[in-house]
């Protein structure tokens, strides 16, 4: 997922009105992307690993393939361009995180992936060539001291994380971040959700020679089906189109509160659903990953 938005004026985007169903979206934005970390560990418990990010990619592009927006055609100059971003953006984080939570629980995967607004800063600056203002170097040092507090707090016997899983992670989490500050011009021209179902459908084809061969070695489980469905469609596609609307409706600033709950809900539903316990010096680095993604938000 991307939390990135369009530049705007901080006052005309925060002036429009916040009201129950700005808050309805949001809080829908917030849990379906925060349990997408609980249906990966419930999948990964009956299905082999390649299964996961390529049905999640084939319910994730039949959801989006219902909007008439996203069926449109990219053009040929732009095809390469789309495929490298499909297989970076998408092919490879989704088959990342559930290799990482073979060994990372599922809340330690969702306050990680917090990080995303932060190491998006990072990936822009690098992207551009040019250094960011003191207000977001203050942002991404305060986020990246969250990151060191989740991985010094949760990696170890019984800590519910290990080093390589946290690695992978941060490796996806980069993955999301170049990519959306490189696909912005391709969605600028396209649309977003055009955009968004070309790469899934490219991702989907490079998950395909690992996917079928690993479904046939799986075994069948109603649980696991229920979960791909639920992280595919909701997760991977309807959510993009509700954060896309709540942008509209909302401004990039307010747009993106429901993002920053998504570790909250992660860890919340880890806990109660899969009894798994998180160290208190995680539970603070999350929320200090919290405050350095709501910082980056906020316009110079």
């Amino acid at each position: 997922m991307s939390t990135s938005g369009p530049a705007t004026n901080s006052a005309a985007d925060t002036s429009g009105r916040f009201g129950p169903v700005e808050w309805g979206m949001t809080s829908a934005v917030a849990i379906t992307w925060g349990a997408s970390f609980l249906f990966i560990a419930i999948a990964i418990d009956h299905v082999s690993i390649a299964v996961v990010p390529m049905a999640r990619l084939a319910f994730g592009a039949t959801a989006l393939a219902l909007f008439p927006a996203a069926r449109k055609r990219i053009p040929r100059c732009d095809i390469g361009r789309v495929a490298v971003l499909g297989f970076v953006a998408m092919t490879i984080p989704f088959h990342l995180y559930p290799i990482a939570e073979r060994t990372v629980s599922s809340s330690i995967a969702g306050m990680i992936n917090g990080s995303i607004p932060v190491t998006t800063v990072v990936a822009a600056a690098i992207l551009t060539g040019t250094l960011p203002s003191r207000k977001r170097i203050i942002a991404v040092l305060v986020g990246f001291l969250g990151i060191v507090l989740i991985s010094v707090g949760s990696v170890g016997d019984g800590k519910g994380a290990s080093v390589h899983g946290v690695l992978f992670l941060l490796v996806a989490t980069c993955c999301y971040a170049f990519t959306s500050i490189l696909s912005r011009d391709l969605q600028m021209r396209h649309g977003t959700l055009t955009v968004l179902l070309w790469q899934e459908l490219f991702a989907l084809a490079f998950s395909l020679p690992f996917g079928i061969p690993a479904l046939a070695a799986s075994g069948f489980d109603w649980s696991a089906v229920a979960a791909l469905f639920a992280l595919g469609a909701f997760g991977t596609g309807f959510a993009y189109v509700m954060y896309g609307m709540l942008l509209v409706r909302a401004g990039a600033v307010r747009g993106v509160v429901g993002v920053f709950f998504t570790p909250i809900v992660a860890v919340i539903l880890g806990v109660v659903f899969r009894g798994e316990s998180v160290t208190l010096p995680a539970v603070v680095g999350m929320c200090v990953v919290i405050s350095g993604a709501w910082l980056t938000s906020i316009p110079d």
